[in-house]
């Protein structure tokens, strides 16, 4: 997650609107999730994907793009989820339940509730264990964030 977060430049971050702070910050949990899950393998993955730090930059030139375009408007996080999900990641995935999966962690990260401290391990609780969306706040506090 840190390697994800750091590959963008701090100034540039900084000078971005909240929201795509946050869709960012969702966007680098997801592609950390993607990578990960081949380290288990066939557990995690029916195949080993190409995924790479090329597919998250291009994710946030499409996610700038887009939110440039419709600046004020509501969020279209279907349009976003068809994008990472199907184009940008999905364009490598060629098995079935792998893209399922895929687009199942989208739908549970990119929605409304990313801009209300949406929690990324919905199902731990009882283990005094959390990890939020923060709400908008500089680069490096998102660090901070990712480091605790």
């Amino acid at each position: 997650m840190k390697r994800a977060w750091t590959y963008f430049p701090r100034e540039e971050i900084d000078d971005k609107d909240p929201k795509v702070k946050s869709i960012l910050f969702a966007l680098c949990f997801f592609h950390s999730t993607m990578i990960e899950r081949r380290r288990f393998g066939p557990k995690g993955w029916n195949m080993m994907y190409p995924f790479s730090i090329g597919d998250l930059r291009d994710s946030y030139l499409v996610l700038n793009k887009y939110m440039e375009s419709n600046q004020g408007a509501k969020v279209p996080f279907e349009d976003l989820i068809y994008i990472f999900g199907e184009i940008m990641y999905g364009g490598h995935i060629v098995n079935d339940w792998d893209r399922r999966l895929c687009n199942a962690y989208l739908l549970g990260l990119m929605n409304e509730a990313l801009f209300d401290e949406l929690e990324l391990f919905p199902f731990i609780e009882g283990k005094n264990l959390s990890f939020k969306v923060p709400i908008a706040c500089p680069f490096d506090r998102y660090l901070e964030h990712i480091e605790t």
